[in-house]
């Protein structure tokens, strides 16, 4: 394993592995333990070689892009969707020839689809994961958490050939390469969206207008710490603390000390930050205080569509169980609602259905076409 930590090492494996017909890659990322999630390491695998880039020290990974983007070069990941998403916002970089384990896992009717289960069922050796947590972006990284960083993406290469063996005698590579090439287009939304967090806490069903009010403003107050500080905002303060502290509306640091299960130490070191948020909160007038987001109601109830949605997922179960499949896998309940929903009559018209899979097609498509017929 070599690790990586400047441009001219990262230009020597761009040459080393520029012809490579395989390359295995995974990300370790900072979300946990971070506020900003970002790329933190890039492992990469040849079948004899494995590097481990420092994504915090060698910034621009311009030269991999190339590599990663050839249509001569597999690049293997296990559930690439948010390697793909992170490392296209973070530093630009795509593929256009993915082989996803995971998704190979599944269609091949995997139970376990965790890589350290399929590299142990099919590779026989066991994968430790104690560093699974581990925040990546600290410096300086052990020697330990570098060997299994490089652990994640050095088995990859002999797990894809065995995955693959496995849905060629299934009859379901092609299945398989139809889901990798619309993993390929994943991009990150990078539309904003308002900050709500503390609609989503729990055990705050009986606060009032105003004790919401000291909770969002509490939550925003935690957010700017957290970004500030470039930590996690459970790391700031936990949200048992934040709720205890909205329901109890504290006007003085007297009052705040007796707060149920709210420590000493927070209350020292966040005490007038803590009570500054109440206050904004009890200055609101009534026609600002928030109001609870409720759950968007239900469509009145259409038995007859109830009955079309049931029995397309009786075929569905089925056929899934008939080819080993997850269920949902196969097809979600939301598919089906929507086939439902259409009533297509034949194969083109159902071919129409939002997001529907040629493969899904394949598998099912003429069971569920006869189950609308009856």
């Amino acid at each position: 394993m070599a690790y990586v930590q400047t441009d001219a090492n990262l230009a020597a494996v761009v040459r080393a592995i520029r012809a490579e017909p395989l390359i295995a890659l995974d990300t370790e990322a900072a979300g946990y333990h971070r506020y900003h999630d970002r790329v933190c390491l890039l492992q990469l695998s040849t079948r004899t070689d494995t590097h481990v880039v420092d994504t915090l020290a060698v910034q621009k990974l311009d030269p991999l892009a190339e590599v990663l983007a050839r249509d001569q070069t597999e690049v293997v990941i296990h559930d690439a969707e948010y390697d793909l998403r992170l490392l296209g916002r973070d530093h630009g970089l795509s593929v256009s020839k993915l082989f996803d384990t995971k998704i190979a896992a599944q269609f091949a009717g995997e139970p376990g689809i965790g890589l350290a289960n399929l590299v142990e069922k099919y590779l026989g050796v066991k994968l430790d994961k104690k560093h699974q947590r581990a925040d990546w972006a600290h410096r300086p990284l052990t020697r330990e958490q570098l060997e299994y960083a490089a652990e994640d993406t050095r088995h990859l290469p002999a797990l894809r050939d065995r995955l693959r063996e496995r849905l060629e005698e299934l009859g379901r590579l092609s299945w398989a390469e139809e889901e990798f090439r619309l993993r390929e287009s994943v991009r990150w939304d990078p539309s904003p969206e308002e900050d709500e967090s503390w609609q989503r806490i729990k055990n705050t069903r009986d606060l009032t207008g105003r004790q919401l009010a000291a909770l969002r403003e509490l939550c925003l107050w935690r957010e700017g710490v957290a970004e500030e500080k470039d930590v996690a905002p459970f790391r700031v303060m936990g949200n048992d603390s934040l709720v205890a502290v909205a329901r109890a509306l504290p006007d003085s640091t007297a009052a705040l000390a007796r707060v149920p299960g709210l420590a000493a130490s927070v209350q020292a070191r966040r005490g007038e930050a803590l009570l500054e948020a109440v206050r904004r909160a009890k200055a609101l007038p009534a026609d600002g205080l928030p109001v609870r987001r409720r759950a968007a109601r239900r469509p009145p109830s259409d038995p007859d569509f109830d009955a079309l949605v049931e029995r397309l997922k009786v075929v569905r179960d089925r056929e899934a169980d008939a080819l080993g499949l997850d269920r949902g896998f196969l097809m979600p309940r939301q598919q089906l609602e929507d086939i439902a929903r259409a009533k297509p009559r034949n194969t083109e018209a159902l071919a129409t259905t939002p997001d529907i899979r040629a493969w899904q097609l394949s598998a099912l498509g003429d069971a569920l076409l006869l189950a609308l017929e009856e």
